[in-house]
């Protein structure tokens, strides 16, 4: 009880008065002040992703996320990265299925150093020759080592989705093909570009140590003169209904043990089932008390390890397990031990002590991503983004604090059906 109580007395220090401004150019402007540090967090999504790519030209979302460290106008090559170092701050960028982002943490005197680079490479980012065939050719380097090479990789970047989806949209690789990479063009790429990079299509979160009127000034100097672009075309994420399972056989030759992949369809991020998904996603799969763990792992000895996690997206998204199979074992008893467990929670609710422990870790994590301001900017853009709310970063918490057992359970009986599923057994090639 000390400890929930300790949490809402941080509740109300961590929460605070968003501010959302719009440019005329279509840039939408989030603010969060908050002066724990002397730290500032930028963070700009753009609202692409590899779901706006088009057939034979995949790869291109995150060829972008290496492109626009390249230079700019006034920003030379690999210099972007170099300017923040050089005044203690990091950065780094990431690419998914519906956004790309690209942030800079910084101490807050160098708010509008980051802010200007930013609006430097949206303004102005160097789409050349010679720019494009050295990323290309790092992107090509990169899936090598993380998918082609890579234990149980090829099954999390490009598998899975192949089956669980027939929509182009989700169904293919995120971090593209090969073929399509070497088949790329420099006018497609430069299209691409043109079409998604537009202040019309980012959202601009800035949150920590600064104030709104001073975050205001610094945007509206360095990004109101960027043009905006034509509206990017809509991406039809509809998916049709799965009715019955779909299952695989691989042979994995990087795999050291064999392993199962279970994944069932779950609606949109913005549905309601979202919340008490991710407590089933807890009581199943979190921690060494969940369920899988404590059946699979300490019981019966037949896996490994045991990863649950859920990938929600702006379109239907996917609850996967992931189960490694203890030395010795075999795979079709892991298999069924699992459908057992997956079974009882269809069944029986989770225990009020289980409901305890669920809870008490969606508001540890909650809290601790509160504590951070890259995590509150990173937040805030993923809310504007996927609900046009961003005031859900204090509102989405209680949200599932209302939840219960019976709730919890009506998730598991709705999505954790056979029907619904698609299952990869991986297995090590040559038989080892």
């Amino acid at each position: 009880m000390e400890n929930m109580i300790g949490m809402e007395k941080n509740r109300r220090v961590l929460s605070g008065d968003i501010t959302r401004h719009v440019l005329d150019n279509g840039l939408v402007v989030l603010v969060l002040p908050g002066n724990t540090v002397p730290v500032v967090a930028v963070d700009v999504w753009y609202k692409v992703g590899s779901k706006d790519e088009q057939p034979g030209k995949s790869g291109f979302a995150h060829l972008f996320e290496h492109m626009m460290f390249e230079g700019s106008e006034n920003v030379g090559k690999g210099e972007h990265m170099k300017l923040i170092s050089e005044v203690g701050g990091w950065m780094n960028a990431s690419t998914g299925k519906d956004r790309t982002n690209y942030f800079e943490v910084v101490p807050s005197n160098q708010l509008a150093l980051a802010l200007w680079l930013e609006a430097d490479r949206m303004r102005s980012l160097k789409v050349t020759r010679e720019n494009f065939e050295n990323q290309r050719d790092t992107v090509k380097e990169e899936r090598r080592m993380r998918v082609d090479n890579a234990p149980y990789a090829p099954v999390f970047y490009e598998i899975l989705d192949e089956l669980a989806f027939q929509n182009w949209a989700y169904r293919h690789s995120l971090i593209g093909s090969m073929a399509d990479l070497d088949n790329a063009r420099l006018e497609d790429v430069i299209a691409f570009h043109q079409r998604y990079y537009r202040p019309n299509n980012a959202i601009l979160a800035v949150a920590g140590d600064c104030r709104v009127d001073d975050v205001l000034a610094l945007v509206n100097r360095y990004f109101a003169a960027i043009p905006a672009g034509e509206a990017p075309p809509e991406v039809d994420l509809s998916e049709p209904a799965q009715k019955s399972e779909i299952r695989r056989r691989w042979e994995d030759p990087f795999a050291p043990l064999p392993a199962l992949v279970m994944a069932f369809k779950i609606p949109p991020r913005t549905s309601a089932a979202y919340y008490p998904l991710s407590l089933l996603e807890r009581w199943l799969g979190e921690g060494e008390s969940a369920r899988l763990h404590r059946r699979l792992v300490e019981q019966e000895q037949v896996a490994a390890q045991v990863s649950c996690w859920l990938d929600p997206r702006l379109g239907p998204g996917l609850f996967t397990l992931f189960v490694q199979l203890a030395p010795g074992r075999q795979l079709e008893d892991l298999e069924r031990i699992l459908n057992e467990e997956l079974e009882r929670a269809v069944q029986t609710s989770p225990s009020a002590t289980e409901m305890e422990r669920i809870h008490n870790q969606s508001l540890a994590e909650y809290y601790s991503k509160l504590e951070r301001c890259f995590q509150k900017a990173d937040l805030l853009c993923l809310y504007q983004m996927y609900s046009g709310r961003p005031e859900d970063l204090f509102e989405e918490i209680g949200r599932l604090e209302g939840l219960g057992a019976e709730d919890v359970q009506a998730a598991a009986q709705q999505f954790l059906i056979p029907a619904n599923r698609t299952v990869i057994e991986i297995v090590p090639a040559g038989g080892r």
